[in-house]
Formats: structure tokens, sequence, C-alpha cells
């Protein structure tokens, strides 16, 4: 499977923004005032002002890989709710293969033995190898979660089995940012020395945001350096 992005919410705009910087002189809003907000949100933003970006927040639904996952856990200010093997078995298996793998063979001839099984990987591609590899640790997985209860009990069972997940294992996360968190991920998401799976999540969201019926966040964006 790969990986989804899906905007589920928002809240507030570029006038909110800016109603919140007023606040330290007036925040009644006259035709003049809205007139001046494009050119408010760019000085606060160049001037390092960046509370004001704290009232407008973007609400997420994604279906992530593990590893990027862990990508979106350290920004301090998203508010991140997950799926979790640690309180249910996970029954879907979803799992990412990375697409640019499947143009890389393995050049070695020798074969991978477990456990009986002998992997024949000579001339396979790296994404069929890493297919199988994952099937393998969710078969495993699902007997350990099995086999563990008895002794263990359910719970142990569950939130210990999921060392057999890998990496690329796929859960569903519920992430929220306000802008100024937003913009921080963005800066080093969505940039050539990220890893290209957060990259992709992080160009699919900002893209949701700026496709926005309305365009609630269009100077914010532009002070951002995010034309569309």
């Amino acid at each position: 499977m790969i990986n989804k992005v899906e905007l589920i919410g928002h809240y507030g705009c570029d006038e909110t923004i800016a109603c919140s910087a007023w606040t330290s002189t007036s925040r009644e809003l006259t035709d003049e005032k809205k007139s001046r907000i494009p050119k408010l949100i760019d000085m606060l933003w160049s001037n390092g002002h960046e509370t004001p970006f704290e009232k407008g927040s973007v609400h997420f639904l994604v279906d992530t890989d593990i590893a990027s996952h862990i990508h979106l856990l350290k920004h301090r200010i998203a508010s991140i709710n997950a799926e979790s093997a640690r309180y249910k078995e996970l029954k879907e298996d979803k799992f990412f293969i990375p697409d640019d793998w499947k143009q890389c063979s393995a050049s070695d001839g020798r074969d991978l033995s477990y456990f009986g099984q002998t992997f024949d990987v000579w001339h396979q591609n790296w994404a069929e190898i890493l297919e199988e590899y994952t099937r393998l640790g969710n078969e495993f997985y699902h007997r350990a979660v099995e086999d563990l209860s008895g002794t263990l009990g359910r719970k142990r069972a569950k939130e210990s089995a999921r060392f057999f997940k890998t990496y690329n294992s796929q859960i569903q996360a519920d992430v929220q940012f306000n802008m100024r968190s937003f913009a921080n991920f963005l800066k080093l998401r969505n940039s050539e020395h990220a890893q290209l799976e957060i990259r992709e999540i992080a160009q699919e969201m900002l893209e949701l945001v700026q496709s926005i019926e309305g365009h609630p966040f269009k100077y914010t964006l532009e002070a951002w350096g995010y034309d569309k």
C-alpha cells in the first residue's frame, strides 16, 4: 500500500492570525484593515513574530509507515494519536514497499535460510525481497500473539509480539498542527534532505492545504514561500 494523507479539517484563516496580532491594539476589522492583512502576515513571519500563527490549525488523517510516523512524532507542537499494536492485534497487516526499490536486483547468489525455509533472492528485485520478509514477520507476529497469550496474558502478548513488525508496517495516525508548527514541519520534511517517504507526506499535506476551498491560508503560505 502507498502512504496516504487526508485533510479532515482546519481552523482559522489569515484573518484569524491577523486578528490575533492586532489584539495588542484593536481587533476591530474595517475594510481598510482587511486590505492590510497580506502585508501584515508577511511582516509577522519575516520578523519572527510567530505566536499569532498558532491560532490557525490543520488536521490530517495519515496512513503511514512506522519510520515516517517516527518523523512526525519529532515535531514538538504536533498533536498526534495513532493506531496502536499495544491495545489491539493489527489484523490488516498493512505495509509500505518503496517504489524505487523495484529497479534494484539482488546481486549476490547466496540463498537465505530461516527455520528450514529457503529464500531465493538471486536476481529478485529488492521490493519483492522486502515484501517476502515483511509477510514472514507478520506471520510470526500473529503466531506469537496466539502462543504468548496463554502464558503471558493477552495484553503482554500484543505489546511484545509487535517486535516482529517491521519499520515499513503501516498504521493510521491522526495528526494536527497549528500553523506555526506546520511551517516548521514543512521546512524540515518538505526538503531535499528529508527521507523520501516523509517528504512525500509533507508535500501531500502542503498541496491539500493549498487546495482548501476559499484559500483561507493563502497569505500565510505565501509568507512561507509556498505560493501556489
